[in-house]
């Protein structure tokens, strides 16, 4: 009896591997999926601005955002994380990726050598972007200068420190769904929800997450806590911003001043010096679009002790 128990259980245990490991497989974008394309680099400029590359992925502490040699460390939860190196260097960042292993990158979150990418890198917004125009930025990208230097590994306890079991994460936040326009709505809002769920993952940061590290749907722009861990960011919905006007938004996208003479701060100053080289269009689309949004309060801080 106990043997049979025993191999009973070994077999439970087998199952349960195989089907971990099946579950968990990386996905990835064939070549053969990527049709001929003529890249328009003004395009990939847009897309790079819109998404704020250079926010996170520029050497800190040096003038030129061009350089996007990595190594920012983005304290979480979960352990901390090194921005990696996505310049044009062939050794130490992108310049050796192929344009199906860059889009792989960004849709689906699995590197090159075929492992899943952490979150901190929000490709579970990226992934609703249009394939031209994720090819448009990853040609902008090989203009810009090649940095050399290896970023060091992201130091996060066990088991965040696995990298396989975010193939379980991924089918529960990555629904792998390109934006779909909604027909109801202008060409000029359709624009900026386009801009703002995808390429500008407006959302990774002004939307609460819960227990996973996934942003809770029903609680999308309404605040939470700063990435860095200093402070909080604000609820975007028209709960909080329902006295500014679509004007507003484009003032606070363009030079960072708001309706009441005060000027951005925190992580927001890095968005608007990528927001401000936005063209105009863009901006009135992305404001059009936020100030669409209806007012959610979300979730109310923790009072003082």
């Amino acid at each position: 009896m106990l043997r049979k128990s025993v191999v009973l259980l070994i077999g439970v245990g087998v199952v349960g591997l195989a089907a971990f490991w099946f579950l968990t497989i990386p996905q990835s974008v064939p070549a053969s999926a990527l049709s001929p394309h003529a890249s328009d680099l003004a395009n990939g400029k847009e897309m790079f601005y819109t998404g704020g590359c250079a926010s996170c992925h520029a050497v800190p502490k040096q003038p030129d955002h061009t350089r996007l040699g990595g190594g920012l460390a983005l304290n979480s939860p979960f352990g901390t994380f090194y921005v990696p190196n996505i310049s044009s260097d062939p050794k130490d960042g992108i310049g050796t990726w192929s344009e199906a292993q860059f889009v792989t990158a960004m849709t689906k979150g699995t590197s090159p050598t075929g492992e899943h990418l952490y979150p901190a890198f929000p490709y579970t917004s990226y992934q609703h972007m249009r394939l031209d125009d994720l090819r448009d930025l990853f040609a902008f990208l090989k203009t810009l200068p090649a940095v050399v230097g290896r970023v060091r590994d992201h130091d996060l306890p066990f088991p965040f420190n696995i990298r396989r079991t975010l193939g379980l994460w991924k089918l529960i936040y990555l629904d792998g769904k390109p934006f779909e326009p909604d027909p109801t709505k202008s060409a000029q809002w359709n624009r900026g929800a386009y801009l703002v769920n995808g390429p500008g993952h407006c959302a990774e940061c002004h939307s609460p997450r819960d227990m996973f590290g996934g942003v809770i749907p029903s609680l999308r722009f309404t605040g939470g806590p700063s990435p860095d861990g200093n402070g909080g960011v604000p609820n975007i919905t028209q709960f909080k911003l329902k006295d500014w006007s679509q004007a507003d938004i484009v003032g606070v996208l363009e030079n960072g001043l708001t309706p009441d003479a005060d000027s951005v701060g925190g992580n927001m100053v890095e968005v608007v010096r990528n927001t401000e080289h936005l063209t105009a269009a863009d901006r009135a689309a992305m404001a059009a679009y936020i100030k669409s949004l209806p007012a959610v309060e979300g979730v109310k801080p923790a009072p003082k002790k």
